[in-house]
């Protein structure tokens, strides 16, 4: 019975994809999910397995996914998201990992802002940020999902999902330049970025300051460089800034404030500059990998999988290789 269940486990995560499957395959060390996920930065109005929804202003609402819950429901959202309303409209951030965790976040929406989502932005292609979208709903009154066109290319070139059930953005967000979407006494900005994936896309708000980050940011924990461009990777960090009193939303871990931002913006240099010594030296990987050590301000992040410091060496490799 447990060979079974394991069997279904990565049957699950091999779906999804991305940064999830890794993370959850690989297992976390005990202590992992109070230490990536563990402090509530808002007020908590939702509190669930999978994730928890805090409060960060009138309107404004971030979902911070606790994917390495002990819980066999632990792994519905499997990211983090958001909800942004308007008068005239409401904006969820991410189409998360499942059709579960898609259908409970729209309902948290209507619940809390009293109208059902109409925008769905994706903010790149990994599946545990895409791959529920059918939960959305197909009907007449589903939100509009909105991805860059390399994201949807992306989706309909490696989605694991069902074709049946398969959801592709409908509408494409401009990846030369800024977008916005008035949702009603309250404007989004959508910003084309990469570096985690080759497109990502920022929401940003003014007012209330808060950033929803997508993966180009981790909090509390280590991030998974399988696709990463790695000095595009730190230019799009730096653009996101680090400001005071802004509110930083992580693809994964915790809500960051300035402070978090810039330690994680010296933690992508330190990697960097540690892969480039190896790479210089003409170390092998797996060695100088092994023997990486992160900074002390975040040495007790969490690392799924030892194999993440070697994904992010080969990263700079592939940088290096191409001149970058």
């Amino acid at each position: 019975m447990r060979h079974s269940m394991e069997l279904s486990r990565r049957a699950f995560l091999e779906r999804v994809g991305g940064c999830a499957a890794w993370m959850l395959l690989a297992g976390a060390s005990p202590g992992a999910a109070l230490r990536a996920f563990g402090t509530a930065h808002g007020r908590v109005v939702r509190r669930e397995p999978w994730g928890r929804i805090e409060r960060l202003a009138d309107g404004v609402w971030a979902l911070v996914s606790t994917p390495l819950e002990d819980h066999p429901d632990a792994r519905r959202t499997l990211c983090n998201g958001g909800i942004i309303a308007g008068d005239d409209g409401v904006l969820v951030v991410e189409g998360f990992g499942s059709d579960e965790g898609a259908s409970w976040m729209a309902q948290q929406a209507e619940q809390l802002t009293g109208a059902r989502p109409t925008h769905v932005i994706v903010t790149h292609y990994h599946g545990d940020h895409c791959n529920g979208l059918h939960g959305f709903g197909t009907d007449a009154g589903a939100p509009r999902s909105m991805a860059t066109g390399r994201t949807r290319d992306l989706i309909a070139e490696k989605s694991r999902v069902p074709e049946e059930r398969r959801v592709l953005p409908a509408t494409s967000i401009p990846a030369d330049a800024p977008a916005v979407i008035d949702l009603g006494g309250r404007s989004v900005q959508l910003v084309p970025a990469d570096g985690h994936t080759p497109s990502d896309v920022v929401v940003r708000l003014d007012d209330p300051p808060v950033v929803f980050c997508g993966d180009l940011v981790w909090n509390g924990m280590f991030p998974n460089y399988v696709d990463a461009d790695p000095p595009r990777l730190a230019r799009s960090v730096r653009s996101i800034g680090a400001e005071p009193g802004v509110t930083y939303v992580p693809g994964h871990g915790t809500l960051a404030d300035a402070a978090a931002m810039r330690t994680y913006a010296a933690m992508l240099d330190h990697v960097g500059e540690a892969a480039a010594r190896a790479i210089e030296a003409g170390r092998p990987l797996d060695e100088a990998a092994a023997e990486y050590r992160l900074p002390a301000d975040v040495a007790d992040w969490t690392l799924f999988n030892p194999q993440y410091i070697r994904t992010a060496f080969e990263a700079w490799q592939r940088a290096n290789a191409t001149g970058r």
